[in-house]
């Protein structure tokens, strides 16, 4: 199966660190921007309905997956700790993203 790029999305949300036992920082993607996401992704989800993505921050890019929360309806995007130190930001900071669906 080839990836190819599909369409984009970006956002301003404020970084939130996960309270369990890893230090995890994620920011959640907007509920009408994971709808739509569902939609276009439908039936191209990995493993526990995760969506591969390119994401961006600032000058700074990563390939990751987006994670769904039931939770909450939405999807998470983990932020490497190396992507934070490089911008300066940490939980409780907003910050703007760039995501680029890898179907």
């Amino acid at each position: 199966m080839s990836i190819s790029r599909g369409p984009s999305f970006t956002f301003t949300a404020e970084l939130w660190e996960y309270s369990g036992q890893a230090a995890w920082i994620f920011v959640s993607v907007p509920a009408d921007m994971a709808e739509d996401i569902r939609t276009v992704t439908d039936g191209r989800r990995g493993g526990f309905g995760t969506v591969k993505v390119q994401a961006g921050l600032g000058s700074s890019y990563w390939s990751t997956s987006l994670f769904p929360s039931s939770a909450d309806g939405t999807f998470l995007l983990p932020v490497k700790r190396a992507i934070r130190r490089a911008h300066g930001v940490e939980a409780g900071d907003p910050v703007t993203i760039v995501l680029e669906l890898l179907l």
